[in-house]
């Protein structure tokens, strides 16, 4: 076994003494636990040396040399999945995969023998990556408001908050799989596998569906005139209006800072989606916010929508009044007699060769509180 990383006296420069004593005890215990003098000089300069202990907690002990022996699945094609989660590459040796990643590489191995191609595979990676980023940012951040304690020394920082993560991280397993054959099964629901598609062997291309923006008025002015942790806030309040307010059939596909994106089979419920949303956020006293709605046919791919259908509904919200939900003839032709209608006149469209008429939606006088 390697011998510890020595501890250099630069590391504890500008330290009071009983600093630099429970410094030094801290990085003895880092350097113990295999961190190198390069790891642990790199994470004074970033101070994040307190959060080492919650890494090793995760458990990168294996190289992708090491997984490719064991599982037959190649290094490069590991560096590559790597790539596509949106993490660094590993150098020739590096000890960056867990006892999950060999799991993982033994499931890629039974996707490729059963059929499944390479660009599908890298695809659903690429996806998995931009959702795991943002899950994980969101339970690291939830992790340190909730655990965070004032007046507490690096040592014990960082000896405890390894221990809270060492306890809660197992947890996640059961919740991400739970959440993952809940969306696995709603997808399969709303499929579509009749005799077209049993005769051509491939799912149907396009869906007919509207869609839904909704964004906030103003939010770029917004911006020079809060702070960075306010603005967060309102964008993380409107994600959370978006998919409280949702009801089936409608779906929220994603929501981007201060826009959502909605699609639904029947145009009715997705115009009553996006007038509770707007009620929602008047009553919150959010910033207002504006809808448009498309009706047509639209692609999906990688569970996000896209078409003329969607660039229309985007362009749509765009001319919207604020506090307003705006369609298209489609929309309102698909039911006219849900909502109280009013022309929004004609009106010059990207994509669109003459003056589209547009319509604004209102709750019928029926249903209005």
């Amino acid at each position: 076994m390697d011998e510890p990383a020595p501890i250099r006296e630069e590391w504890l420069a500008g330290l009071a003494p009983a600093a630099s004593e429970e410094r030094r005890a801290l990085l003895e215990r880092l350097a113990a636990q295999g961190f190198t003098a390069e790891e642990l000089e790199r994470a004074i300069a970033e101070d994040r040396l307190v959060l080492l202990g919650i890494e090793r907690v995760f458990g990168a002990v294996h190289s992708a040399e090491e997984i490719e022996r064991r599982t037959g699945v190649p290094a490069a094609r590991l560096a590559r999945a790597r790539r596509l989660l949106g993490l660094p590459e590993p150098a020739p040796g590096e000890r960056a995969f867990t006892d999950e990643d060999i799991a993982a590489a033994q499931a890629i191995k039974l996707f490729t023998d059963a059929g499944i191609e390479q660009d599908a595979i890298d695809e659903t990676t690429a996806v998995l990556g931009e959702g795991m980023a943002r899950l994980a940012a969101t339970i690291d951040s939830l992790f340190l408001h909730t655990f965070l304690r004032a007046g507490e020394s690096e040592e014990e920082a960082a000896e405890r908050l390894a221990l809270i993560a060492q306890e809660l991280t197992p947890a996640f397993g059961p919740v991400l799989m739970s959440a993952f054959t809940a969306q696995l099964r709603a997808s399969v629901a709303r499929g579509v596998l009749g005799r077209d598609e049993l005769s051509t062997g491939h799912p149907a291309a396009e869906q007919v569906l509207a869609v839904c923006f909704v964004d906030m008025v103003g939010f770029t002015r917004l911006g020079v005139e809060l702070e960075v942790l306010e603005l967060g806030a309102i964008a993380r309040h409107l994600a959370r209006l978006a998919a409280t307010v949702v009801t089936p059939p409608a779906r929220l596909i994603k929501t981007i800072g201060d826009a959502a994106m909605f699609v639904s089979p029947d145009p009715g419920t997705l115009v009553e989606v996006a007038l509770d949303l707007l009620d929602a956020a008047a009553a919150e006293d959010l910033p207002v916010l504006r809808a448009g709605i498309a009706y047509g046919p639209a692609v999906e791919r990688a569970g996000d929508f896209f078409g003329n259908t969607v660039n229309l509904a985007s362009r749509v919200t765009g001319i919207a009044r604020p506090a307003s939900v705006l369609c298209t003839t489609e929309v309102r032709g698909a039911c006219p007699e849900a909502f109280d209608w009013s022309s929004a006149g004609r009106h010059r469209l990207k994509g669109v060769y003459l003056p589209a008429p547009l319509h604004r939606a209102r709750r019928a006088a029926t249903s209005r509180p």
